[in-house]
């Protein structure tokens, strides 16, 4: 549907992109997801045709997107800060890109209901958005983005002024309503969790370049670098000291923690990384490693520990179950299913 090509936008002397590459599939939703200033919003700006491109093309349907001018893009927009009028009602809002359209007035309102009823608040019609909490008013903002019926709806950091509990409540409403609606959508953050839960696709971004796209399971399970893991807060990333292939799919790597052998294709990989969920307490039988507890910190099903070994220290997850005490001495095994081969950043 949408195909970016050789992207380059520089403001004064900071290269903002750097020949982003990029297609957007109908009826997906991709998220771009990175740091702020890596440019993310940016690109989204050039695709709504609020910013030019130095250099590149952009295009829609096989066509040139920048001769079309914004308001005849059929594209919504809604940002963090939603831009409602406080002097109209639910209603008014969410029919004002319908009225600028020209649409007659019984259309408007049975599309008005019809918003409503997606966004859940029917019997909101004529209530002002002033007395509206922060969730609703978000909801309002969506309906009126895909009031006009978009053939892409961009969202650049939606549910960035809500608390934490509600943006995560919100977060799953937001994607279901997307769906329902049938439309391709990008979707900017800077929350993996958010993204994780919202995007069919993640573009992970940094310093203005696309470093790894795929789905969000595919990013979490083999990150493609040591900035995506930590960005990611996979944070337990061991330097490879040796490196040998078994065979095509089958990788042995020495570390200070001890050797490993992985299932991969990757070689010359520089670091090994540890998730939290691949820690096991070691039965008396099992070949393990020995740490102690230096922090424990209670999470529900299960509990983060700060795990120090000999030449090291790592952030792992156990269950609950566990009497654990600071301090305590702990053996430990690790599943090579949660073990990944990941590459340097340069």
């Amino acid at each position: 549907m949408l195909h970016m090509q050789g992207i380059r936008k520089q403001f004064e002397q900071t290269l903002v992109l750097r020949d982003v590459e990029l297609t957007l599939n109908r009826g997906e939703i991709l998220a771009l997801l990175g740091p702020s200033g890596c440019g993310k919003s940016t690109l989204l700006r050039i695709i709504a045709g609020l910013e030019f491109a130095d250099q590149g093309q952009l295009l829609l349907h096989g066509q040139p997107l920048n001769p079309i001018p914004i308001h005849r893009r059929n594209f919504g927009l809604m940002f963090q800060d939603w831009a409602l009028f406080p002097h109209r009602n639910v209603g008014e809002n969410i029919e004002f890109g319908l009225r600028m359209e020209g649409m007659a007035k019984a259309q408007r309102q049975q599309r008005v209901a019809e918003m409503l009823e997606l966004v859940g608040l029917v019997g909101y019609q004529r209530r002002s958005v002033l007395e509206l909490s922060g969730g609703e008013r978000q909801r309002v903002a969506l309906a009126r983005s895909l009031a006009p019926r978009p053939q892409l709806l961009m969202l650049d950091e939606p549910l960035g002024s809500l608390d934490r509990t509600l943006r995560e409540r919100l977060t799953e409403e937001l994607r279901q309503i997307i769906k329902a609606a049938e439309v391709t959508a990008i979707y900017v953050t800077h929350d993996q969790n958010e993204a994780f839960v919202v995007a069919d696709r993640l573009a992970v971004m940094n310093a203005g370049q696309i470093v790894q796209l795929a789905t969000p399971q595919a990013i979490y399970q083999q990150p493609k670098t040591a900035f995506v893991a930590r960005f990611l807060s996979l944070t337990n990333l061991l330097p490879i000291e040796q490196q040998t292939s078994l065979g095509p799919e089958l990788q042995v790597v020495e570390t200070n923690l001890g050797p490993f052998q992985i299932q991969s294709s990757q070689t010359n990989a520089a670091y090994l990384l540890i998730r939290p969920e691949a820690a096991q307490i070691a039965t008396p039988a099992s070949a393990s490693v020995q740490g102690q507890v230096v922090e424990r910190s209670f999470r529900g099903s299960y509990q983060r520990i700060d795990w120090r070994y000999q030449h090291g220290l790592l952030q792992l997850d156990v269950p609950s179950s566990y009497q654990l005490s600071q301090g305590q001495t702990l053996d430990l095994t690790f599943d090579a299913q949660q073990l990944s081969l990941v590459q340097s950043d340069h």
